[in-house]
């Protein structure tokens, strides 16, 4: 199956896959995967063409849009937050190795360091690539996208927290690239998501009833963003 890849920067490519994209970051010794797809691309033969390097697999979390090509590798690395929701959905191969806050990446001459970001689900991570000065920033950071909060594990207030926590790097990104919607996106966003987020959680925002899945929503409008939430349990009134 093709799939449209385009160069970022330096090194970097991302891969589209219907609405989400793979990333990968190549170094002098070897080249990163971050995440697999949502349509089972054969990942493994799609980098390889980009690079000649050994590849090894990060996910950035366990949704399924995420990780169904991850029966390429025998192991990756992911949050072990994220390891029931992995096991139980309808991959669940391979070995989990973990990651935390602070886990460094060395690809030779490329670093790449992890920034815990919990909310949009438990173990969700970001990854800031340190000599380009970008943030490969996953399902948590979108402009004009839709950040899902229904369903089990979100959480709005501790999406707050952490995205306040990954503000505090901010001297070290200039621009982010999400895993949806915009890219790249400018570190700005970040304090836009905080306020529009913060309002929700006060009330101050209202929200749409509909339906996505077939799971009831109510969907925020913040403007540069979208928040899809449980209707009335994880975002705004309860």
């Amino acid at each position: 199956m093709q799939a449209p890849v385009t160069q970022l920067y330096e090194n970097t490519w991302a891969i589209e896959d219907r609405g989400v994209r793979i990333f990968v970051l190549e170094g002098t010794e070897r080249a990163m995967v971050v995440d697999t797809g949502m349509t089972g691309l054969d990942i493994r033969t799609l980098a390889g063409g980009l690079t000649p390097l050994p590849l090894f697999l990060v996910n950035t979390h366990a949704d399924m849009d995420h990780v169904a090509g991850n029966g390429a590798f025998d192991s990756f690395y992911m949050h072990p937050a994220e390891a029931a929701a992995y096991h139980h959905g309808p991959i669940g191969t391979g070995k989990i190795t973990p990651v935390y806050e602070g886990t460094a990446f060395v690809l030779g001459n490329r670093v790449v360091k992890v920034l815990h970001i919990p909310g949009h689900t438990p173990g969700s991570i970001s990854l800031l690539d340190v000599g380009h000065r970008s943030l490969i920033g996953g399902d948590p950071i979108q402009e004009d996208g839709g950040i899902y909060m229904f369903g089990p594990y979100r959480d709005m207030e501790a999406y707050v927290l952490w995205l306040e926590h990954v503000w505090e790097f901010e001297a070290e990104y200039d621009f982010i690239y999400p895993s949806h919607a915009k890219m790249p996106v400018s570190k700005n966003i970040i304090p836009k998501l905080i306020e529009g987020a913060r309002a929700i959680l006060a009330g101050t925002v209202e929200g749409v009833p509909g339906e996505m899945h077939g799971h009831p929503i109510l969907t925020y409008d913040i403007g540069v963003s979208r928040f899809f939430c449980d209707r009335q349990i994880f975002c705004g009134e309860k």
